[in-house]
């Protein structure tokens, strides 16, 4: 199996018909033969502010009061996951480098830390996208995704309608090219 596709972006084609997966731009954290484990980072909740969620949970957010929670994907929606770019001095505990620039935080602990003093660059999640084994190969296979590299400005400084054709053209796709087809054209 490639285990190249983590870390990564995994961009959705016109013909994966899954609704989630709408123009979705996965940042692939884990891929291996026992499955494939990845957060939607362009899927605003439009539900949940940040400071709302940690609300619930009696953490004191010292950030944008405005900031959105997103959507990580459909898969246990009750889970959390922060992705921020790298702490200078921080406990790297519970904490996980993705990519370049690109680190994963899961603990409580953690979150408090980052909620107290949130780094420039963050974004909560709730939900994941996992595949089953050998899942993601095959929906790759069947060109329902293409991949590009994770790039701390487009996972964190893209607007999210946006990323999506960001994405595309970062290797070399024209946007308005990728249309749902089927047999020869």
């Amino acid at each position: 199996m490639d285990q190249s596709i983590a870390p990564g972006l995994l961009l959705s084609m016109p013909h994966l018909h899954d609704p989630h997966f709408t123009r979705a731009v996965v940042l692939m954290i884990e891929h291996s033969d026992e499955g494939s484990f990845g957060l939607i980072i362009n899927q605003p909740s439009n539900q949940l502010t940040v400071l709302e969620l940690l609300e619930q949970l009696e953490i004191t957010w010292r950030g944008d009061t405005g900031a959105p929670v997103w959507t990580g994907g459909p898969v246990m929606p009750q889970t959390g996951w922060v992705l921020h770019e790298p702490r200078v001095g921080a406990d790297k505990t519970d904490t996980v480098e993705v990519a370049r620039g690109i680190e994963l935080s899961t603990s409580q602990e953690r979150l408090r830390e980052i909620a107290a003093a949130p780094p420039s660059r963050l974004r909560f999640l709730l939900g994941y996208a996992g595949w089953g084994p050998g899942q993601l190969a095959e929906e790759m296979q069947q060109g329902s995704w293409l991949h590009a590299d994770a790039e701390p400005r487009l996972v964190f400084d893209t607007a999210a309608d946006e990323m999506w054709a960001t994405a595309l053209q970062s290797i070399g796709v024209d946007p308005a090219s990728v249309a749902v087809g089927t047999g020869v054209h």
